[in-house]
């Protein structure tokens, strides 16, 4: 088995950024509240048909974590169109009346573009979630909900992802005003503190040795399976597949082995009865399963959590403390992960 690096603490450019989260949060909540109660107001008094979210990368993670709240918290059927539907094939998607909202780190990508230009032109309302807000994204869309983020230099992004899930909950929870909801929203710079001071190293030895995982979520939490997955193949060069709870029981669980572990990220809600089944099969199949979160029962790492936070807040509390754990995976694996190979902190596709 591969042997952590001495330096797997170091404090990378993605460290500190990612430690920064909380403090973000806290200014992106109070910054865009008056915001969000106006856009809640209009969307209240014209409720759109559906939505649709437009997005890249880490972004499109977060769009995920929005689609999965307004689905369930609103019940609006929202979805992911892809850019490439205006900007290769030149079609036309009919969203007169929808929700549009793209969310991007720099705003600065043709085809998030494109698809913005088009939902505005055909009569959608259109919304960025975006870090600059002097750039041509947020200029073309109508409405702006900036993520105040600051500068964001290591090119896997931490602090702006955690800050497009909160624009995200913020404004569902004010367009929906859910009282409890808006109340644990006020919670979740402390839940981000507490969840960025916990330990979760006793995952290392297993993880840094991996060149292939499963990361495991559902509803809610799925997104952030996503996102984890994405930072363990841009920083440490691992192949790691984010997958549904559901899903992997319908074939791809048949990969899994000695070699091939799962992490499983899990909330308590409606989905963790099921996330505790799937845990015990793979625990009864040998396979070796990390589990951080709600989930219980026989796993070969079991991750501490952040307790009593709200099931929404939750998988926000599970990627910030996922930060720490893949910078460390990096630098055991001999990588840099502020300065991944070929890869950009400004990526555009046409």
């Amino acid at each position: 088995m591969m042997m952590p690096d001495t330096n797997a603490n170091v404090l990378t450019a993605m460290l500190r950024e990612a430690q920064e989260a909380p403090q973000v949060v806290a200014r992106l909540l109070e910054s865009n509240a008056p915001l969000c109660r106006d856009l809640g107001e209009r969307l209240r008094a014209a409720p759109p048909p559906f939505a649709v979210t437009c997005a890249r990368g880490s972004s499109d993670n977060a769009a995920t974590f929005v689609k999965y709240l307004l689905e369930i918290h609103s019940g609006l059927v929202t979805a992911s169109v892809g850019p490439s539907v205006t900007s290769v094939y030149e079609a036309r998607p009919r969203m007169r009346d929808a929700l549009f909202l793209a969310v991007s780190q720099s705003g600065r990508s043709p085809d998030i573009l494109n698809l913005a230009r088009a939902g505005r032109d055909d009569g959608a309302l259109t919304v960025a979630l975006v870090n600059d807000t002097t750039s041509p994204l947020a200029s073309t869309c109508e409405i702006v909900l900036p993520l105040h983020a600051g500068p964001e230099k290591s090119v896997a992004a931490t602090k702006s992802f955690i800050a497009a899930l909160a624009a995200g909950l913020q404004l569902v929870a004010h367009w929906s005003q859910d009282r409890a909801l808006l109340e644990a929203l006020d919670t979740l710079p402390d839940v981000l503190a507490r969840a960025s001071a916990t330990d979760w190293s006793a995952a290392l030895p297993e993880l840094s040795d991996a060149n292939n995982l499963f990361v495991v979520g559902r509803g809610v939490g799925f997104a952030v399976a996503q996102e984890a997955a994405l930072k363990l193949k841009e920083t440490s060069g691992v192949h790691a597949e984010a997958m549904s709870a559901a899903e992997l029981m319908h074939g791809p669980w048949t990969l899994a082995g000695d070699h091939f572990p799962i992490l499983v990220l899990s909330q308590q809600d409606e989905t963790l009865s099921g996330v505790n089944d799937l845990v015990t099969k793979l625990n009864e199949q040998g396979v070796p399963v990390i589990v951080a979160g709600a989930a219980e029962g026989p796993a070969t790492v079991a991750l501490p959590g952040v307790e009593d936070a709200h099931p929404y807040l939750a998988p926000i509390a599970l990627i910030q403390s996922f930060y720490p754990l893949v910078n460390a995976i990096a630098l055991a694996r001999g990588r840099n992960p502020d300065n991944p190979p070929r890869l950009r902190k400004v990526t555009e596709t046409v």
